[in-house]
Formats: structure tokens, C-alpha cells, sequence
């Protein structure tokens, strides 16, 4: 068995999403190429200025959208926003707080609830009896 390892590599689309970033708001070169692990870690790391600027202006992908409105992602389908979001906007939309971001909201805070019920619930059926 050989101890060379080779390097692994991944899609721009999927260091994108490691990255928590909008894969099209990437410079060229990152879009174009493949990624390395060990380039993947660089970045996280040591992010560059493009990578500062997206993470903290946008535009966001949709994980990123949902979590920050603190919905779901099909929250955000059911209300029909399926582009990606700036900050500004996503600011916007928390200011003006319209009907469908207050009924996602209260189901994403139901379906968490219920969440942890169960994960209790489950819990105590896996405790041995004392």
C-alpha cells in the first residue's frame, strides 16, 4: 500500500457552500477552478478581502437567508423569495416584518419546539432505569 495521499479536490459550487457563500458573487477564478482541501482550509482560515466582503454583505445563498430571517429555507420558497439576498435586504425585510416572514418565523420557532420535546422525549425512554 503506498503512503502517497492525492489531493483532494472539490467543485467551486461545493467550496462555495462550505464557505457559506453566494457561488456566482465569486470572483471568476474561483468559479472556474477546482478547489483543494488544503485550499479550502486557507480560506476559512485566512479569508481574502472577496470573501470578507461577501460574508458580510452578500449577496447570501439561501441557507445563509433562511438563517439569518431565522426561517426555513422552504419558509423562504413558500414566500416566494428565491433569489439570493444582500444584507441590506435581509435588513430590510427584519424592518418591515411583513406577514409571511411573521408566520415562517412562528413555524420555524413551532417545528424547533417540537424538536426538542422529542430529542427530551428520547432521552428519557433511553435513560436505564435507576
Amino acid at each position: 500500500m503506498s503512503s502517497q495521499q492525492s489531493t483532494q479536490t472539490m467543485k467551486p459550487a461545493t467550496a462555495a457552500k462550505k464557505l457559506g457563500v453566494y457561488l456566482p458573487a465569486t470572483p471568476a477564478g474561483f468559479q472556474e477552478g477546482v478547489v483543494t482541501r488544503a485550499e479550502l482550509n486557507e480560506l476559512q482560515a485566512n479569508p481574502p478581502e472577496w470573501l470578507r466582503v461577501l460574508r458580510a454583505d452578500g449577496p447570501h445563498p439561501r441557507p445563509v437567508v433562511a438563517a439569518k430571517l431565522g426561517v426555513s429555507i422552504s419558509g423562504l420558497a413558500r414566500a416566494g423569495v428565491t433569489e439570493a439576498l444582500t444584507t441590506e435586504q435581509i435588513e430590510a425585510l427584519k424592518q418591515e416584518r411583513p406577514e409571511w416572514l411573521e408566520k415562517e418565523r412562528a413555524t420555524q420557532a413551532e417545528v424547533r419546539k417540537e424538536g426538542a420535546r422529542l430529542k427530551s422525549l428520547k432521552k428519557e425512554t433511553d435513560a436505564p432505569d435507576a
